[in-house]
């Protein structure tokens, strides 16, 4: 079968992938269309280390074709989408309803496929840049089959990561202004986070004006090419800002731009080892710099939740899919998505 394999030092299709069946516990999932995030590229410049040979991809949709022992919530022919938490669901963060800070979810990465007889790892326990994967049963969502596969891929990632950060983590108020840093796939959701909170000014922030359209789109009231305008707009500061882009230097400017009482919410990924400054005497003032990961989402419930705001017409997913491209086309769409030419390249298979 085929899949996008990152050996690294290049990244390649190949078509001679095999993968294993279900065991208990699992599912194995034929998918249909892939999101290339920018966490996949990360793989490859190095930015998120993670061990060699890999299946890439991590934002993904598809159709049931298999299930293991113990699988009752979805069945052969479903309709699902695919998070990247392959949480216990028994430890105590589980039980409190954070299976994002399940420790058996990180950094215990399988090797479901092989190529040649030789095991390859899975890319942030999904690898959705292949024609079938194996998932624990907890990842596989089912989702309604008149919502596109190709758009409900995304709620597995961008969507959960952003929309979740606004509803999970920040808790955006109605009435609340927030600064949104960066306009691509994962700053997209979080302006329509945002808006569906109820947020009254969401300012976006990006260096490429021609994504002012799709901003203002999802739900931007405000747009701007750098952070110096901000305070011209908000002049006492913003209730959230998020950072979606990774770099240190707009962390500290995401902070330095917080109304009193105002969180920073750090989304972008920047090095492992980067370290940000910033002036200690500004959280005197309550402010708060918020770490999140994967939005703070329980996906079981969240999944099913951001596919009913779409289907009521709260929730954008086809506007996210700016271009889709056969799987075989990965570098074209690489290429685009470094560009900031779509707010989503998606894989097909």
């Amino acid at each position: 079968m085929r899949g996008v394999v990152f050996d690294g030092k290049r990244v390649r299709v190949v078509d001679d992938l095999a993968v294993r069946d279900p065991g208990p516990g699992e599912v194995r999932v034929a998918i249909s269309a892939a999101g290339l995030c920018h966490s996949d590229l990360s793989v490859v410049d190095g930015t998120i280390p993670f061990p060699v040979p890999v299946v890439l991809g991590h934002e993904g949709a598809g159709v049931v074709e298999a299930v293991g022992a113990g699988v009752t919530h979805v069945a052969p022919g479903d309709h699902v989408a695919l998070s990247t938490l392959a949480n216990c669901g028994t430890c105590a963060d589980c039980d409190r309803g954070r299976p994002t800070m399940c420790r058996r979810a990180i950094g215990r990465p399988g090797r479901p496929f092989t190529r040649d007889g030789r095991p390859l790892y899975q890319f942030a326990s999904n690898s959705a840049f292949a024609e079938r994967t194996v998932v624990k049963a907890v990842q596989a969502v089912r989702v309604p089959e008149d919502i596109p596969l190709p758009s409900a891929a995304l709620i597995g990632c961008g969507v959960l990561t952003g929309v979740g950060a606004v509803l999970n983590r920040a808790r955006v108020e109605h009435g609340d202004s927030v600064l949104v840093i960066g306009t691509g796939g994962i700053g997209l959701n979080v302006i329509q986070g945002a808006r569906i909170a109820g947020a009254t000014r969401i300012v976006a922030v990006d260096a490429n004006p021609a994504k002012e359209p799709v901003a203002r789109r999802f739900g931007a009231t405000d747009f701007l090419t750098s952070t110096q305008g901000v305070k011209d707009v908000l002049p006492t500061g913003a209730d959230h800002a998020f950072e979606c882009v990774g770099r240190v230097e707009l962390i500290r400017q995401a902070i330095d731009l917080l109304d009193r009482h105002g969180q920073a919410i750090l989304l972008g990924v920047p090095p492992a080892t980067a370290e940000a400054s910033f002036l200690v005497s500004s959280l005197y003032l309550d402010k708060s710099v918020l770490g999140c990961r994967y939005g703070s989402s329980r996906p079981q419930r969240d999944i099913a939740r951001y596919a009913g705001l779409y289907r009521t017409g709260h929730l954008l997913l086809d506007e996210l899919v700016t271009r889709t491209y056969p799987v075989e086309d990965f570098e074209k769409a690489s290429a685009d998505a470094e560009a900031g030419r779509v707010a989503r390249a998606v894989l097909t298979f």
